[in-house]
């Protein structure tokens, strides 16, 4: 599989509004299996396609548990409140103070075009929001109540 150059800010695609997925051919396929790839080289824990370049809404997220590769997600119910730090590969030395939902409902479509509903809580609430933000064109940045510079 091919790892990309993840895309960093100033770049434009960064804010640009992701594309919905039609069809979930054999180019959505390699693009799920490249992300992953790509996620996994940059030790990230969530990847979505905005930010390799690709305006489609795919996003791929791994905390630990297992791989979920998820098109066309949405979020449709969101429970109460976290506040914690965030990080992004986009944003390469920047974390932030983010307040998210502390749990999340999640609509999409598997790579075999079914759809699923997942829910989430904590931290893959947290990878959840933040992944499906860069769809829109939301960076954590824009939601954090401070931010550091780090190395």
């Amino acid at each position: 599989m091919a790892i990309y150059q993840v895309v960093t800010l100033p770049d434009g695609i960064l804010r640009d509004k992701a594309i919905p997925v039609k069809n979930i051919n054999t180019g959505v396929l390699r693009l799920l299996d490249n992300m992953k790839d790509t996620m996994y080289e940059y030790d990230g824990i969530g990847l979505a396609a905005p930010q390799i370049g690709v305006l489609r809404r795919v996003v791929v997220i791994d905390i630990g548990d297992d791989l979920l590769e998820l098109i066309n997600p949405e979020i449709i119910k969101r429970e109460g409140e976290q506040n914690g730090s965030e990080g992004c590969l986009s944003l390469p030395g920047i974390v932030g103070l983010v307040n998210r939902a502390e749990k999340v409902t999640v609509t999409a479509l598997d790579r075999n075009g079914e759809e699923i509903s997942l829910e989430g809580s904590g931290l893959l609430a947290r990878a959840l929001q933040h992944e499906i933000d860069h769809l829109d064109g939301i960076l954590f940045i824009d939601k954090a109540s401070e931010t550091k510079k780090v190395k």
